[in-house]
């Protein structure tokens, strides 16, 4: 029918040897907040859903604009420059005008400080039906 059909498969670029870096304390991180990850290529976000914790790309994908500014609603982030919304959990695009996914990356906690897996960022992959 000429849409896209989403695909629960993702496009994974996997490091050879784990890269985690310590993003922040857990008491740096509020429920329902986001924050910038200082110094990562590209930029990554790190959000607080309640206790849980969840790490994406922190470039929209429709603009050129940070996440971790954005507004937490529960485990989506809305730009703030056009309002797109995002999957924290996903990094699927939930509104318009942002039709690409952004990346996810895996995120653990050890002693109190949340660590990111910045090399293995994964995209949702999608195709053309």
């Amino acid at each position: 029918s000429g849409g896209w059909l989403r695909l629960d498969v993702r496009r994974c670029r996997m490091a050879d040897n784990d890269t985690w870096i310590v993003a922040c304390s857990t008491d740096d991180l509020d429920p329902g907040s986001g924050l910038k990850i200082a110094g990562t290529c590209p930029p990554i976000a790190v959000f607080n859903v309640e206790g849980e914790y969840f790490a994406i790309d922190d470039t929209c994908s429709h603009a050129e604009y940070s996440l971790s500014e954005g507004y937490v609603d529960g485990d989506t982030v809305e730009c703030e420059l056009h309002f797109a919304t995002f999957s924290v959990r996903t990094g699927e695009a939930l509104t318009a005008p942002a039709t690409d996914p952004v990346g996810t990356y895996p995120v653990r906690v050890e002693d109190g400080h949340i660590h990111v897996a910045a090399a293995q960022r994964c995209v949702i992959a999608r195709s053309r039906i």
